[in-house]
């Protein structure tokens, strides 16, 4: 359960977008990183007693393993409610109602009342959030004047706040429109689910292309079908169902350790094999022949060419172009040099869905 501790705000760090990062000390003297949704926390300031969720750090977490701050003891609470009758979070202390797209209220409601496609529109699903960023510039290297929308799934961080990585994107200008689904919430549009989402993005936003992937914070537990990523294949699907073109980011490192995930990993060789059960495009990055043929022999060995489109790309353009943008992103703690394939994976899967 909960780990929940109170101290006082020894200093605010920094002051974004309803994201707010400081340093706390804990009432047994402990010093902690926290950071608090101000959305849902209010203000707070240097020497505000404060309660946090400790959780993340006493379990060790590497994406989520800072304290989150609950409530200012101190504070006059995050305000008036706002608009919107559709409530995320539900039936938690911290439920939160948003103006959903599709709600009566909301002025996209007329275009989405009858909406069940998305016109063709190109979808990138991910296994794991970093992959976003090649994805994107993957896209925009192809197409510089696409307007490209991220969805972002609830099968990880809820908060779309809390991307370092989508904030920088935005900024540079490889992503120009947020949306998020389920319990996740904070896009520039917020949906009810990962199906309304891409209707959202393509038809009240008007994006050409979709990149589609969880937060930070992936969850695996060693076991076949026990890991977050496995939505990757029910994303596929629903891009699918509304008339979409579904294209797979596949998962690779050289580098990983795990044999499990070597080469490529088995969360999506499991997605694309269990979860997807439509056919869909799965992009292998231009790498060096001997790469190639090993990932190749991959994706037979686990029967995944025989049920999907195999196709190659080209990711350097998006790697450089996010090289250009000084656009910093990890996995697992790898840099995009120590990872290149990775991120040419994810970059040749955007150039395939633009039409490289």
């Amino acid at each position: 359960m909960a780990a929940f501790r109170s101290g006082s705000i020894l200093a605010v760090l920094e002051q974004l977008d309803d994201l707010v990062r400081a340093d706390v000390v804990l009432d047994d003297g402990t010093q902690i990183a926290a950071a608090g949704f101000t959305s849902m926390l209010g203000p707070v300031d240097a020497g505000n007693r404060v309660v946090v969720n400790t959780t993340g750090i006493e379990l060790g977490l590497g994406t989520g393993g800072v304290g989150f701050l609950l409530w200012n003891l101190d504070g006059r609470g995050p305000g008036e409610l706002g608009p919107g009758h559709i409530v995320k979070l539900r039936y938690t202390p911290w439920q939160a109602n948003v103006l959903a797209a599709e709600e009566p209220d909301s002025p996209h409601h007329a275009v989405l009342a009858t909406a069940e496609d998305i016109a063709a529109m190109p979808v990138v699903a991910c296994g794991l959030h970093s992959q976003v960023a090649g994805v994107a510039a993957g896209i925009k290297a192809a197409r510089p004047d696409a307007l490209v929308g991220y969805l972002m799934t609830d099968g990880a961080s809820l908060p779309l706040q809390w991307s370092d990585l989508v904030r920088s994107l935005r900024a540079e200008g490889l992503v120009d429109v947020t949306c998020t689904s389920g319990h996740a919430f904070g896009g520039d549009l917020e949906a009810v689910n990962v199906f309304s989402g891409l209707v959202a993005l393509r038809h009240a936003a008007g994006c050409d292309i979709a990149v589609t992937a969880m937060g930070p914070g992936v969850v695996g537990t060693s076991t076949a079908l026990g890991f977050s990523a496995l939505e990757q294949g029910q994303l596929l699907d629903a891009a699918t169902a509304l008339g979409g073109r579904a294209v797979a980011c596949l998962r690779v490192s050289f580098a990983d350790e795990r044999a499990r995930h070597g080469g490529i990993s088995h969360h999506v060789l499991t997605a694309l094999r269990v979860a997807a059960r439509e056919r869909a495009t799965v992009v292998l990055p231009k790498l060096g022949p001997g790469e190639i043929e090993s990932l190749r022999r991959q994706l037979h060995e686990a029967g995944v060419d025989a049920r999907h489109d195999i196709v190659l790309g080209d990711g350097g353009a998006g790697v450089a172009l996010l090289e250009e943008k000084a656009v910093t992103s990890s996995s697992m703690g790898r840099s995009l040099e120590e990872i290149p394939e990775l991120f040419l994976a994810a970059a040749a899967a955007g150039a395939v869905a633009a039409g490289a």
